[in-house]
């Protein structure tokens, strides 16, 4: 049986620790990640007072989204995979924040699709940080020209960056990569109200990215439990 409702908690309690263990205040916001889990595993978590939900693929998340209809008034819903250009507009059309700008192309494409339907989209840059080839993202050394060249297209608004890190046996190893992606964040952040959101770290490793100044933590398996197939 699961315990949706304990994990979100126990999830809660453990940032809120590590929160007041800080000398920096810190908000930190939990993506329940629903990928591959049934709406009525997304239901419960709703119930439990989550207030964003995020998805990888696109024919996956449109027919759940159906069938929670009404229950998704006030939820944030975040596009947390690769995105395809011929998938770019109906991100667009169906989620509040994509978390994985990686090109001027896309940029361009979520532009458009944006100013068709008279919205500003949300964006966050994906910091590649991991050599894995499987890997999407903008290096680390690209992503301060890259974050120029965005802001000059329309309808699309940079809200911070996001990351992935590689996979490890031990989370304090992901801790490196952490600190590097903070540190570029507050190099683009500077006076920019809008660029506010450090998306890092998932179930394995969250309490490291929480450490490190992530504000938004991307947790699957420890509120939903394993998967049937799909990462973490």
């Amino acid at each position: 049986m699961k315990d949706i409702c304990g994990n979100i908690n126990l999830i809660k309690n453990i940032i809120n620790s590590i929160k007041n263990a800080s000398t920096e205040e810190k908000s930190v916001e939990i993506i329940a990640v629903t990928k591959t889990f049934p709406y009525q595993d997304v239901l419960e978590a709703l119930k439990c007072g989550v207030k964003h939900i995020g998805e990888s693929r696109i024919q996956e998340a449109l027919p759940k989204f159906a069938q929670l209809g009404e229950n998704l008034n006030g939820i944030t819903k975040h596009f947390v995979g690769h995105l395809q250009s011929n998938k770019a507009k109906k991100a667009v059309e169906n989620f509040d924040l994509i978390h994985s700008l990686d090109s001027i192309d896309l940029a361009k494409d979520i532009g458009r699709h944006a100013k068709n339907i008279n919205k500003v989209q949300n964006c966050l840059i994906e910091v590649k940080v991991s050599h894995e080839a499987s890997k999407s993202g903008i290096a680390p050394e690209n992503a301060v020209e890259f974050y120029s060249e965005c802001l000059k297209i329309p309808n699309i608004l940079i809200k911070g960056l996001m990351t992935i890190t590689p996979i490890v046996e031990n989370p304090e190893d992901a801790r490196v990569y952490f600190k590097q992606v903070r540190s570029l964040f507050c190099d683009l952040k500077r006076d920019n109200t809008d660029f506010n959101i450090l998306s890092m770290g998932m179930s394995g490793d969250y309490k490291i990215a929480v450490e490190e100044g992530a504000n938004m933590v991307r947790i699957g398996s420890s509120i939903f439990g394993d998967r049937d197939y799909g990462n973490k």
